[in-house]
């Protein structure tokens, strides 16, 4: 399995997906539809769930998305939480900007829909949570 890196644009983020067990989706979620940019995504997914590494970190780090892809995230962490049913670990770090408390509750959505803890980091600096994402003592589940 090879490591697939997905660019930003205006509309989408840069996603990050490590078959070593690290997937980061930063940036801006704004496009709206499955396209193929979503089933980029779920088809790596797909084939990461079937022999995944003892722990994922899935960190998301997004300025804004919109209620369409909030089901998109939902849906792929459904998919990402069924390792455990291999006796695999995943950590889930949901960064947010101080005072940005719309993404910070749909985090809390998302965590709460699937009753999945998630580790909530406040930054001032999305360099600095970049750099200290691997560093985190995190909940891992």
């Amino acid at each position: 399995m090879l490591e697939k890196t997905i660019s930003s644009t205006k509309n989408t983020p840069e996603i990050r997906l490590n078959p070593d067990g690290v997937i980061k989706i930063t940036g801006r979620s704004m496009n709206g539809k499955v396209t193929e940019f979503t089933e980029q995504i779920v088809t790596w997914i797909d084939e990461y769930i079937i022999n995944p590494p003892d722990l994922t970190r899935i960190d998301f780090n997004l300025e804004y998305f919109d209620e369409i892809n909030l089901k998109i995230y939902y849906s792929l962490l459904k998919k990402i939480e069924s390792i455990k049913s291999k006796n695999k670990k995943f950590i889930i770090n949901w960064y947010y900007e101080e005072g940005d408390e719309d993404i910070l509750e749909k985090g809390e959505k998302i965590s709460t829909a699937l009753d999945i803890p998630f580790n909530f980091i406040m930054i001032g600096d999305p360099v600095l949570s970049e750099q200290g994402s691997s560093e985190l003592n995190s909940e891992v589940i």
